[in-house]
């Protein structure tokens, strides 16, 4: 995929068939095997997209805008330019058909699986870990709030979501490309972390510790608990951690519920706890 142009006063409309083979490839990027073999991944929008090309430049191949996205974000041409990047105008119908979510906006990534050795180098204090999490919109929505958390990491644990899935991208709005994300067994996660220095706290309902509890000291949940380097894991979205995933946390914690909710959803518990560990690391 070439066709670079020399500036951007030298874009123009390069695309124009929306049967090219060069557009079904990009099309057939939103599904796994695809994906795979090309050992690619489809970015759609302009928030995700400017976000792949400020810090993950390295690993674009190809930006694609129609006329009026162009217009309305001309600092993503001019900055995928700016880095020597491939940048191709196409008509509406062309990126209509590479992606209907894309609002005139896609780039090809090269896919950069992270290793839990690498996304855990450097002394992480807070890292986020999603156990057989597997719903696209629930991934990216803890992603992204584990980004703005501060987090050093995440690590999709199990049957987890593939982390290229195009709805994981869109959901995590750019985070993806803010923090390391690894794929690991849970239990090879867990030993990770505890020998990168991590306490591992399971969020559950059925925990014994209380997160935020004034009275819990040094216990897991509360303030100076919180302060050090910590790990939460977060379950399935419909049934949660399983017994054996819970025994290997050091603590299980819940979250408070002082209304008439039954619980919270997956992204609101894991932005909670996140922002606990955050706050109390900061204070």
């Amino acid at each position: 995929m070439t066709g670079r142009p020399a500036g951007p006063a030298d874009l123009s409309v390069s695309l124009s068939n929306p049967r090219a083979e060069r557009v079904k490839r990009v099309a057939a990027l939103a599904g796994r095997s695809a994906r795979s073999r090309a050992g690619v991944l489809l970015v759609e929008g302009p928030q995700a997209v400017r976000e792949a090309v400020r810090f993950a430049a390295d690993r674009v191949h190809d930006v694609y805008l129609t006329p009026d996205a162009s217009a309305r974000h001309p600092e993503i041409a001019a900055e995928a330019l700016a880095a020597d990047l491939y940048v191709h105008l196409g008509t509406d119908q062309v990126l209509e058909a590479m992606s209907a979510d894309a609002q005139g906006v896609v780039a090809v990534l090269g896919s950069s699986g992270t290793s839990l050795d690498d996304a855990l180098a450097g002394g992480p204090r807070l890292v986020a870990v999603l156990s057989n999490v597997r719903d696209p919109g629930n991934a990216g929505t803890v992603i992204r709030a584990a980004d703005a958390a501060g987090a050093d990491a995440v690590i999709l644990a199990g049957e987890a979501v593939d982390p290229g899935n195009p709805k994981v991208i869109r959901s995590t709005a750019g985070s993806l490309f803010h923090l390391p994300v690894a794929r690991a067994p849970l239990a090879d996660a867990v030993e990770a972390l505890h020998a990168a220095g991590l306490t591992v706290l399971a969020a559950d309902g059925s925990g014994e510790d209380l997160l935020g509890d004034a009275s819990a000291g040094s216990g897991a949940g509360g303030a100076a608990s919180l302060a050090g380097p910590t790990a939460w894991v977060f379950g399935n979205e419909a049934w949660g951690l399983r017994p054996e995933e819970l025994a290997l946390a050091d603590a299980v914690v819940r979250i408070p519920i002082h209304g008439h909710a039954e619980s919270l959803n997956l992204g609101t518990a894991a932005a909670v706890c996140l922002y606990a560990s955050a706050t109390a690391q900061r204070a």
